[in-house]
């Protein structure tokens, strides 16, 4: 199942969060991987002020159990659909796909 974040205007600088505590419990996140798919599909892991397909990625960040990540840019009318990728403080991995549509506002 794919998760949707409100839609981005291209002239926005926006952050986009995971909340992860319903399925971390008592566990903790020690760590949130980002990517995003490109246009073939492919998984492109992302690094700081990194562009694929004109979506932006600007930074990430972690606060407690919630994994956040800035956008800047992207492509109007395209959906882009960004993936997160955490590990636990027990070593368990989770990834959770999201839609990122950006819009003219």
């Amino acid at each position: 199942m794919a998760y949707k974040w409100p839609d981005k205007d291209p002239d926005e600088i926006l952050d986009y969060s995971v909340d992860w505590s319903r399925l971390l419990g008592d566990d903790t996140l020690s760590a949130a991987v980002w990517f995003i798919k490109d246009s073939t599909g492919a998984k492109v892991q992302l690094s700081d002020a990194q562009v694929v397909d004109n979506l932006q990625f600007v930074q990430a960040t972690i606060s407690g159990k919630v994994a956040t990540a800035r956008f800047s840019l992207g492509t109007v009318n395209v959906r882009y659909v960004v993936v997160c990728q955490i590990t636990s403080g027990e070593g368990l991995q989770y990834e959770r796909d999201i839609h990122l549509r950006i819009q003219e506002k």
